[in-house]
């Protein structure tokens, strides 16, 4: 399994990779609607939505949110940070909510335990995810950032990985996430803050004022986020009674099992960069 996930990752970031190097804004903007779309589609079935005629609709709702941020954003040309940053900041809001729903799990599930419920946490999801991605590429070096980010959310669930698997003794959500131990969590954070030492040394002149310490504070807490992502999306799944939200990546699970610590960290990679004058 774990060659599996090795060689479906590589495939994936290699496209990934492609795809920034080669693509304009409004194409990658579109690319990322799609999968978000592929996301919510395997979202609606652990919403409790069955048929494919109202998972179907479900897609369409999100896409359509898609749009009209788009449009209000102004992402497809220069964002205007007044309409922007709000937002940032009521994503990042609810992914507070979302730490205490899950350290309170399985009693907080009566908050969110009904269709409707659930329905708007996919939203609340996936389209700040999304606008938080495409309002990065709009940056100068928005490519750079995006891997950047990319890699603090991958460095993140393998540092954890390897760690736990060596030293996890302590679990850190046993009802959401049984693999994941305490100590595995401190292992990607630390993990993260070497590699905010690598992405110091790396910033461009024009970001030469912004200190090592912010690089750090900015990459862990966009790690943290990654992983309530990550134990976010676990619990609905594990109170839906499924492993995974689909079957597309082999080794992953589906697009949503992939889509999710990026959803949490996007919108707080985003804000920080705004907050250290980036």
């Amino acid at each position: 399994m774990l060659r599996q996930r090795v060689f479906t990752a590589l495939i994936m970031a290699g496209l990934f990779c492609a795809a920034i190097a080669y693509f304009p804004l409004p194409l990658l903007a579109l690319l990322l609607a799609i999968l978000v779309g592929l996301g919510a589609w395997e979202w609606s079935r652990l919403s409790g939505w069955e048929h494919p005629v109202a998972r179907a609709i479900y897609v369409l709702m999100i896409l359509s949110a898609l749009g009209i941020v788009y449009v209000y954003c102004q992402l497809g040309g220069v964002p205007l940070r007044s309409e922007v940053q709000p937002l940032l900041g009521l994503a990042c809001l609810w992914w507070s909510f979302a730490l205490l729903w899950v350290k309170g799990f399985p009693t907080s599930a009566v908050l969110w335990r009904s269709v409707a419920m659930r329905s708007v946490m996919g939203m609340l999801i996936l389209v700040p995810g999304w606008m938080s991605s495409v309002y990065l590429l709009s940056f100068p070096e928005g490519g750079v950032l995006m891997v950047a980010m990319v890699l603090v959310t991958a460095t993140a669930d393998i540092g954890a990985y390897f760690t736990g698997r060596c030293f996890g003794k302590h679990k850190l959500a046993v009802l959401v996430s049984p693999s994941k131990t305490w100590e595995g969590f401190w292992g990607g954070l630390a993990a993260c803050a070497l590699l905010a030492v690598v992405l110091w040394s790396l910033l461009p002149s024009h970001a030469a004022n912004i200190g090592l310490a912010s690089v750090v504070v900015v990459t862990v807490i966009t790690a943290l986020a990654s992983v309530i992502g990550d134990l976010t999306v676990s619990m609905v799944k594990r109170e839906s009674g499924v492993k995974d939200s689909g079957s597309l990546l082999p080794g992953h699970g589906g697009v949503l099992d992939r889509l999710d610590s990026l959803c949490g960290a996007a919108p707080v990679f985003a804000m920080g960069l705004l907050l250290v004058g980036w």
